[in-house]
C-alpha cells in the first residue's frame, strides 16, 4: 500500500517477510537498503511516473553516500511503513531521507538518507533532465 503523505513524501506499509530476516527473526541490515530502493520507487510512481521512465531518457541515479542509524529491530510478521521524503534536488544530485517505523505503534525502527549523483550511460555525472528537476522541485 502506497500513499503520497505530503510533496515530495510517500510511505509504503507492508508486513516482514520472512526471507528478509537472519535466524533470530530479526530484519537483515542489508534489508533496509532495499526497502529504501522500494519506497524512492513507489515515490515516483505516486507521483505519476517509474523510475524505469527516468532511465529510459539515458540517465540513472548512483548512490554516492548512505547513512543508516539503527533504532530498533524490525521483526518477521511486523507490519511495518517506509516514509521516503526527496528532501535536495541540485543540478547533478539528490538526497533521499527515510524513516521505517512499526505501523501499528509508529515506534521509529530506522532512519536513513541516500544521496544520489545523476550519471549518464556512459558513467560520467551529468545534470538532471530540466523536466525531472522542474517535477521534483514543484511537486
Amino acid at each position: 500500500m502506497e500513499k503520497l503523505v505530503a510533496p515530495n513524501t510517500v510511505q509504503t506499509t507492508f508486513h516482514v517477510r520472512y526471507a528478509e530476516t537472519d535466524a533470530m527473526g530479526i530484519v537483515h541490515h542489508a534489508t533496509y537498503l532495499v526497502w529504501f530502493e522500494e519506497a524512492r520507487s513507489a515515490l515516483m510512481r505516486v507521483q505519476g511516473t517509474s523510475y524505469a521512465q527516468f532511465e529510459a531518457g539515458g540517465v540513472s541515479l548512483a548512490v554516492s553516500e548512505l547513512d543508516m542509524r539503527f533504532i530498533s529491530p524490525a521483526k518477521y510478521d511486523q507490519l511495518v511503513t517506509i516514509e521516503c521524503h526527496l528532501s535536495v534536488v541540485k543540478s547533478r544530485k539528490m538526497t533521499f531521507e527515510y524513516k521505517v517505523f512499526n505501523a501499528e505503534t509508529g515506534q521509529i525502527l530506522v532512519t536513513g538518507a541516500t544521496h544520489h549523483i545523476c550519471i549518464n550511460r556512459e558513467g560520467r555525472t551529468t545534470r538532471l533532465p530540466k523536466q525531472w528537476i522542474d517535477r521534483w522541485q514543484n511537486p
